[in-house]
């Protein structure tokens, strides 16, 4: 977190306690989370929370490189590293998602947008299927 707190400080932009807490609450889910998940989870760490004051967190957070939003599950997840294009596996059974990095893909991602003069809003893969743990229960 004292590494989170230079890079804004840095960036000229403040990490706030609530914006601190809702990040730490990501960081430690098991799998993504909604916005009124997020609330409730801080209500029950004695935080009560208006949707509205997790989501300004939020959208900071994402600002930021810090969070994601999975479109497909609406929901967020902390961010584990920079990716210019990071790529999600999230699987259908357990919900859980995993930010993998893959240079090469972003890279695709990046020229493919290029040659096309796309100018996207968002720059997340989303990969759907069972992870690891999950096939092998069922």
């Amino acid at each position: 977190m004292a590494e989170t707190e230079a890079q804004c400080r840095a960036r000229g932009v403040r990490l706030t306690p609530i914006r601190r807490r809702v990040l730490e609450v990501l960081l430690g889910a098991a799998k993504p989370l909604g916005a009124y998940d997020l609330a409730d989870a801080l209500v029950s760490q004695g935080r009560k929370m208006a949707p509205i004051t997790v989501y300004r967190a939020l959208d900071f957070l994402i600002e930021q490189g810090l969070a994601h939003r999975l479109a497909s599950r609406n929901a967020y997840i902390a961010s584990t590293g920079g990716h210019a294009t990071p790529a999600f596996l999230i699987c259908e059974a357990c919900g859980e998602a995993t930010e993998i990095a893959c240079p090469d893909v972003a890279e695709t991602v990046r020229r493919v947008l290029t040659a096309q003069g796309y100018q996207p809003l968002s720059r997340a893969l989303e990969i759907t299927g069972r992870c690891p743990h999950c096939q092998d229960v069922h």
